[in-house]
């Protein structure tokens, strides 16, 4: 079965001579095995390493897979404390060589790591440090000035988790392939322990994890921040509660999380040291209904995974086993969050 996503490279060619500044002699097209909504390919050409973002192809779930949205946050973040790769050519959906929209930016050399023990790191103290860094990154993303950065209109401002909820819903209830009573009550309890508004606005990712960031090849510092797709302007306690999952989805799975793993033995932070890390820095006190915000953390990730397994049965996805395999981990992560939100976890 041919990959629906595959590109014409003779068709390509020629709008990334025209649209990408120095861009010459493409010599080859390699997709990435990850990126599940997005699919993401390598381009080797004569003038450097790009990356190719696109659309995926197929009948799409709306306000999914905004790989404009991407493309304008890299851009309006040039030059800030946040680290993104440089973002070189959009081209829309009218006109495009490829058939779908898709953006242009440039390759950036570094390390990736997949397993959030860091097992390939090289001292406990390159893990702790490590660690830190997505921390740091993670403040200054918050700390970003939305009106000089341009994107002011980049979201709604106010009751972002209400609008979220609804969003997620609506996304699941339209992939969803058989009931799950976890995802249910999980909805339900979610509606009904809302936190009120308390006005913090700020960019946010939106899927702030290890493994959407590349490290510096030498050192512990984030030279890119990847994977843009999800980021709006809302409550930036929505990333930290989604990257702070980690601690919770156990390392024995596809998720790799920390779960089960001896952390201290690592030199990695406990989820307590690293939500106070982030605290200190941005100058809190504390975060109030910190189970809500784990527990609707759970269920956003549920519904974006249920979308990736409907976009595998419909013959659409990226990867279509690791799609599969993310639609079997759906009820897990629907019952995790409930044990979240009880208090049982």
């Amino acid at each position: 079965m041919s990959d629906p996503n595959a590109l014409d490279a003779s068709a390509l060619s020629p709008w990334l001579d025209t649209h990408v500044p120095g861009f010459s002699g493409l010599r080859a097209i390699v997709k990435f095995p990850t990126g599940q909504s997005n699919p993401t390919y390598a381009l080797d050409a004569e003038s450097g390493r790009y990356v190719l973002r696109a659309k995926p192809s197929g009948a799409l779930l709306k306000s999914a897979h905004q790989v404009d949205r991407e493309f304008r946050v890299m851009k309006a973040l040039a030059g800030t404390a946040v680290p993104v790769p440089e973002a070189l050519a959009l081209c829309p959906d009218e006109g495009s060589p490829i058939g779908r929209m898709f953006y242009i930016m440039r390759h950036v050399d570094g390390r990736i790591f997949w397993d959030p023990a860091l097992t390939e790191a090289r001292s406990n103290g390159e893990r702790g440090a490590i660690y830190d860094a997505m921390n740091l990154t993670l403040a200054a993303l918050h700390d970003v000035d939305i009106d000089a950065a341009g994107l002011a209109d980049f979201g709604r401002p106010g009751s972002y988790f209400e609008r979220q909820l609804t969003r997620w819903t609506s996304q699941y209830r339209a992939s969803e392939v058989e009931p799950n009573a976890d995802m249910n009550a999980l909805i339900s309890w979610l509606e009904s322990n809302l936190p009120a508004d308390d006005g913090r606005v700020s960019l946010v990712h939106g899927d702030f994890r290890l493994d959407n960031m590349i490290f510096a090849p030498a050192a512990p510092r984030v030279v890119a921040v990847l994977d843009w797709e999800l980021s709006t302007l809302g409550h930036p306690f929505a990333d930290l509660a989604y990257q702070c999952m980690q601690w919770r989805l156990p390392h024995d799975s596809g998720f790799r999380g920390l779960g089960g793993v001896d952390r201290a033995s690592l030199g990695l932070p406990t989820e307590e040291d690293y939500v106070a890390a982030y605290c200190a820095r941005r100058g809190l006190a504390g975060i109030d209904n910190w189970p809500f915000y784990l527990a609707f953390s759970f269920f956003r990730l549920a519904a974006i995974l249920q979308g990736v397994f409907k976009r595998a049965l419909d013959g659409n996805a990226s990867n279509p086993d690791k799609a599969k395999a993310y639609g079997r981990a759906v009820p897990l992560i629907a019952a995790a969050a409930m044990a979240t939100a009880q208090g049982k976890a």
